[in-house]
C-alpha cells in the first residue's frame, strides 16, 4: 500500500492489488475513520466515500486537484514503471 502524499491527518495512497484488468488511475484517501477514492483520469472525481461528510469530501477533492501530476506520477511508476506517460 504506497503511501503517496501525506496532508492535514490524510494518507493518499493506493493498494498494490489493484484488480485484474488493473483499474484506471485513482487514488484512496484515508483517515483513521474514513476512506475515500477519487479517479485521476480526465478529471478529478469522487468514486466512493465511506465516512467522510460533504465539507471533508470537498476539501480532498481540491487536494487531490493540486496534487493530480504526484499522484498520476506516482500511480504510473508502480503499475507500468517501463511504460511513457
Amino acid at each position: 500500500m504506497p503511501v503517496v502524499l501525506r496532508r492535514d491527518g490524510f494518507r493518499f495512497f493506493f493498494y498494490s492489488n489493484e484488480g485484474d484488468p488493473l483499474e484506471p488511475p485513482h487514488v484512496h484517501v484515508r483517515s483513521s475513520d474514513a476512506e475515500a477514492r477519487f479517479w485521476l483520469e480526465a478529471e478529478v472525481t469522487l468514486a466512493r466515500n465511506d465516512g467522510f461528510d460533504a465539507k471533508t469530501l470537498r476539501r480532498l477533492a481540491r487536494i487531490t486537484k493540486e496534487n493530480r501530476k504526484l499522484l498520476e506520477a506516482a500511480w504510473h511508476e508502480h503499475f507500468a514503471p517501463d511504460s511513457p506517460l
